[in-house]
C-alpha cells in the first residue's frame, strides 16, 4: 500500500471509528475536493459556480419522499442533507474576513429537529467530515457580504421554481430567493428593460446555460473511485437478475418479481433503486417505462422483462434481462430473443476508444431492421416500424442517464447496450409475434483493451438464460401464510 493510499483509507477508517457500523466505502472527502479543483480549471475568469441542494418533496400530507441529493451537489461536496448552497469561484476571494475560493452553507444543527428526522452535521460535521474549511450556517448566507457584481459572470442552472416554502429557518426556498436577490436575478425577467444599464448588465453577467456542459464533461469519464462504486452497484443488480431466474414462477405477480431483486439490493447494502424498477409480464413489457408492475399473474408463456438498477452510495446501474416465465422460451420469443442479442453484441464491439457514440446504435438498427424483414414482420430492412423506438446508449454514474457529451467514447466511460423489440398487441404483423417484448441491457466499461461487460454476472443468451432457471433457488421454501 503506497502512502496516498495508506493515508486515504486512514481518513475513511478514522471517519468511520466512532461508529463502526456505517458502510467503509463511502467517497472520500479528497474525492469531492479533488472534482471541485477539476470544475474550477475549466470555470471563465472571475466567476463564480452556484449549486443547490435538492428539494424536500411532498410525498402526501406530512410524509416527504425519502430525501435524495441533487447528484451534482453530492459530486462536489458529499452533503447529503436538503437546504444547502455550495459557491466554487474561479479565483481566491476576500470576504469578511475570510480568504477562500469555495464556501459551502448548511442546514443548521437543531435538536428538536434532529431527534425526529437525525443528526445533521452542522457547520463543524461538515468542516470535520466533508473537509470544507469555510462553512456557514444558511441563516448567514442572507448577510453574507458578497458583491456578486463583481464577477464577469455568475454561473448557476436555471431554477425550475418548484420549490415549497417548508417550516425550515433558511430553508431551500429562502436560499435562492436571497441568491436572486443578491444577484438581480428577478430584475432581469422584467419586461421593457432593454435600455436599462442594470437590466444588460445583470443579463450578460448571468449564465444558466454553461454549467450543465462543463458537470456534464466532469462527470462522463469515471474515476477510480467511481469506479468502485458504480462495478458494485452494477454486479449488486446483475445477481438481482440471475436470483429472479431462479424464482422464477409463472403464476408469481410483477409485485413479487420486483421485490426479489429489491430485496438483493438491500442484502448487499444497496440504499435505494436507481430508478423505479420497470417488471413487465406479456404485454407490459412492450411498454418502454412500465412501472406499475401490478399484474398479479404474469401467465406461464409470456416473457417479462425485467429493468432494474442498484444504487450503491449514490451510484446507479441499469440491467435489463427478458426472460420466460415457465423457463423455455417459446420458438417466436427465442427468434426475437437471439435478434435482440445478435444486435447488442455487435454494438459492444463498438464500444472502443475513439469510436462515435452514435455507432452501435446504426449498428443494432441495422441487424435488427434485417432480422425484423427477414421473419416477415416488416416489408423490408428500410421499411418505417416503431418496433425499436429508442437508442441502444447513454451514460449511468451519479444518475441512471448520466450527463455527458455524447461524443466519442473515452477510457473510463461507463455507457448502457441496451437494443430492444417489443411488438404490442394489434401490431401490423402475423399475431403470433403479439405481445412479445425484449430488452437486453448491459453496463459497458470503457477500456484500452476493448468493452468489459460488468453486468455479466447476469445470464444473457437464450439457452443460459433457460439452464439458470432450473437452478434451485433460495426462495422456494419463503412461503408465508395466506391472508384473506
Amino acid at each position: 500500500m503506497n502512502f496516498k493510499r495508506f493515508i486515504i483509507f486512514f481518513f475513511v477508517v478514522s471517519l468511520n471509528a466512532q461508529n463502526p457500523y456505517l458502510p467503509q466505502d463511502y467517497l472520500t472527502k479528497e474525492f469531492h475536493k479533488e472534482r471541485r479543483e477539476a470544475l474550477r480549471k475549466v470555470l471563465p475568469k472571475n466567476s463564480v459556480a452556484v449549486f443547490f441542494a435538492n428539494a424536500v418533496r411532498n410525498r402526501a400530507n406530512d410524509v416527504e419522499y425519502v430525501y435524495h441529493q441533487d447528484p451534482n451537489f453530492y459530486y462536489l461536496t458529499g452533503y447529503k442533507e436538503p437546504h444547502a448552497l455550495l459557491m466554487v469561484f474561479k479565483d481566491e476571494q476576500n470576504i469578511q474576513g475570510k480568504t477562500f475560493n469555495e464556501v459551502l452553507f448548511v442546514q443548521e444543527r437543531n435538536e428538536y429537529a434532529e431527534m425526529w428526522t437525525g443528526k445533521r452535521l452542522g457547520v463543524k460535521g461538515a468542516q470535520d467530515n466533508l473537509g470544507f474549511r469555510v462553512v456557514f450556517n444558511g441563516s448567514d448566507f442572507k448577510s453574507f457580504e458578497i458583491d456578486f457584481s463583481k464577477f464577469d459572470k455568475i454561473l448557476f442552472e436555471q431554477f425550475k421554481n418548484d420549490v415549497r416554502d417548508t417550516r425550515e429557518t433558511a430553508d431551500l426556498f429562502d436560499l435562492i430567493k436571497t441568491f436572486k436577490e443578491k444577484v438581480s436575478f428577478d430584475y432581469i425577467t422584467i419586461e421593457n428593460n432593454d435600455n436599462d444599464k442594470i437590466y444588460n448588465e445583470t443579463k450578460e453577467r448571468i449564465d444558466t446555460k454553461s454549467l450543465k456542459g462543463f458537470m456534464a464533461t466532469l462527470r462522463e469519464v469515471k474515476t477510480k473511485e467511481e469506479l468502485v462504486l458504480l462495478k458494485k452497484a452494477v454486479e449488486i443488480s446483475a445477481v438481482g437478475q440471475l436470483e429472479m431466474m431462479k424464482a422464477m414462477h409463472p403464476n408469481m405477480s410483477e409485485t413479487e418479481a420486483q421485490g426479489v431483486h429489491e430485496f438483493v439490493y438491500k442484502k448487499y447494502g444497496a440504499e435505494y433503486e436507481g430508478y423505479p424498477s420497470i417488471v413487465g409480464a406479456g404485454n407490459n413489457g412492450c411498454i418502454l417505462h412500465y412501472v406499475e408492475n401490478s399484474k398479479t399473474n404474469i401467465g406461464d408463456s409470456n416473457l417479462i422483462l425485467m429493468d432494474l438498477g442498484a444504487e450503491y452510495h449514490g451510484y446507479t446501474a441499469d440491467v435489463t434481462r427478458t426472460i420466460p416465465a415457465n423457463g423455455k422460451f417459446t420458438k417466436e420469443q427465442k427468434l426475437i430473443y437471439d435478434l435482440v442479442y445478435k444486435a447488442q453484441e455487435a454494438g459492444i464491439a463498438a464500444y472502443t476508444i475513439g469510436t462515435d457514440m452514435s455507432t452501435p446504435n446504426k449498428i443494432a438498427i441495422k441487424i435488427i431492421n434485417k432480422g425484423l424483414a427477414d421473419l416477415g414482420i416488416i416489408s423490408s430492412e428500410k421499411a418505417y416500424h416503431k418496433y425499436f423506438p429508442h437508442g441502444t446508449s447513454h451514460h449511468i454514474g451519479l444518475d441512471v442517464h448520466d450527463p455527458g457529451n455524447y461524443n466519442k467514447f473515452e477510457e473510463n466511460m461507463v455507457v448502457t447496450m441496451e437494443p430492444g423489440i417489443y411488438i404490442p398487441e394489434g401490431s401490423p404483423c402475423d399475431e403470433k409475434w403479439w405481445g412479445i417484448g425484449i430488452r437486453i441491457e448491459d453496463d459497458i466499461l470503457i477500456t484500452k483493451n476493448g468493452p468489459v461487460n460488468l453486468s455479466a454476472l447476469a445470464p444473457r443468451t437464450s439457452d443460459d438464460i433457460e439452464a439458470a432457471m432450473q437452478l434451485p433457488s433460495v426462495l422456494d421454501s419463503f412461503i408465508l401464510p395466506k391472508l384473506d
